[in-house]
């Protein structure tokens, strides 16, 4: 292990060392194409230091010909505010630099155990592991490790690093499906490199199918919480945490009008979760067999149909033998209209629908065939490693 200073007997070895004053922000973004993309804040920034500055000398001027008040008041900050919630999360959530032989990502993860087991999405560490890269995090108190992958899982856009420190401080995990639209959140993070932000905002909606890929590897299909906590480039990987600081959602991915900065548009308050209880799940995988699964219905969707529903692909392939559709009486050309009840509008709904659920999960799927609606009963089977 690398580090700069040595902490006290009666310090935690995270917060001891600090220097993070020592080293300005390096501010990068992870572009949509999986190249990153670099972009200088020295305008933003020197405009800044000028405009502080004749501010600073004008202020001068007026305070010989005038008094100034000053306030002398204590703020109360309690355990529950904004502020004391991102005291105790903050220095459980890491930076992640991913280098690869395409450029250099930037994402955020955090201590889902003490002994230095961090979650992140898949998408910051992919690249690296596929090119054989450098994975570094990069810790709140300026000290940096190597890491390890233990495993990941694309389906999810889930990965678990390893890094070696003992007595990390681990973050608690809520009950994702337990939250309220409407409850309050924060998401902590590193957007566009910029280590240690906090934003707030609200649960904005649950159960949105969320599509992503970064066109090196398969794709994520989530059922994702939404947020209008502000989630910019670099927040991928950082936890969205409930009101006492339990981690509910993992951030991965954003909503864009348009584009800007090398192809990659920022926030514009319609941000995306994994649901903690799905990364739980997947979590535990990895950390035991570094691999993991997701349920599947044992038949291939036609994502080029544009109609109302998920149209069963109608080729002779379509239907895995002896799975759960075969068995069931599903036949190539169906449309999935409805599972358990929700109504599905794409492929990628339905995907999402049955990849919430668990393997050897019981689902209802309502299928239109001609001009009939059919009703069918699957228990779901893992995908094949």
């Amino acid at each position: 292990m690398s580090s700069q200073n040595t902490p006290s007997s009666d310090t935690p070895w995270w917060i001891a060392g600090n220097n993070s004053d020592q080293n300005p922000p390096r501010v990068q973004s992870r572009a949509s194409n999986g190249r990153t993309v670099s972009m200088s804040v020295a305008i933003v920034m020197t405009l800044a230091a000028g405009l502080i500055g004749g501010v600073a000398g004008k202020s001068i001027v007026t305070a010989r010909n005038t008094g100034l008040a000053t306030s002398h008041s204590n703020i109360d900050r309690a355990p529950n505010s904004i502020a004391g919630i991102a005291a105790r999360v903050s220095p459980s959530v890491v930076s992640i630099d991913s280098r690869s032989n395409q450029g250099e990502d930037t994402g955020s993860g955090f201590f889902l155990e003490s002994n230095g087991t961090i979650l992140t999405n898949n998408h910051v560490v992919e690249s690296a592991v596929l090119s054989n890269g450098k994975i570094t995090v990069n810790l709140t108190n300026g000290k940096s490790y190597p890491a390890t992958v233990i495993g990941r899982a694309p389906a999810y856009d889930l990965a678990v690093l390893k890094i070696e420190v003992t007595d990390a401080p681990a973050l608690p995990l809520g009950d994702s499906d337990k939250v309220q639209v409407g409850d309050n959140v924060i998401a902590i993070g590193s957007p566009l490199g910029l280590a240690g932000t906090v934003t707030s905002g609200i649960i904005s909606a649950k159960n949105r199918a969320v599509t992503s890929g970064n066109g090196t590897g398969e794709s994520s299909f989530i059922n994702a919480i939404q947020t209008d906590a502000a989630i910019n480039p670099g927040n991928s990987g950082g936890p969205l945490v409930d009101i006492t600081g339990s981690v509910i959602g993992i951030n991965s991915a954003i909503a864009s009008l348009s584009s800007g900065f090398g192809s990659q548009a920022g926030s514009i308050g319609l941000g995306f979760a994994i649901p903690i209880n799905q990364a739980r799940k997947t979590a535990e995988q990895l950390i035991k067999t570094g691999t993991a699964t997701y349920p599947i219905v044992g038949m291939s969707l036609d994502q080029s149909y544009s109609g109302n529903g998920a149209k069963v692909a109608n080729t002779p392939t379509a239907i895995l033998a002896g799975g759960p559709a075969e068995r069931a009486g599903i036949k190539p050309g169906d449309i999935v209209t409805a599972i358990d009840g929700q109504a599905i509008h794409s492929a990628d709904e339905a995907i999402v629908a049955v990849r919430a659920h668990n393997v050897g999960d019981v689902i209802t799927l309502t299928i239109a065939r001609g001009d009939k609606t059919l009703s069918f009963t699957v228990k779901l089977i893992a995908a094949k490693k």
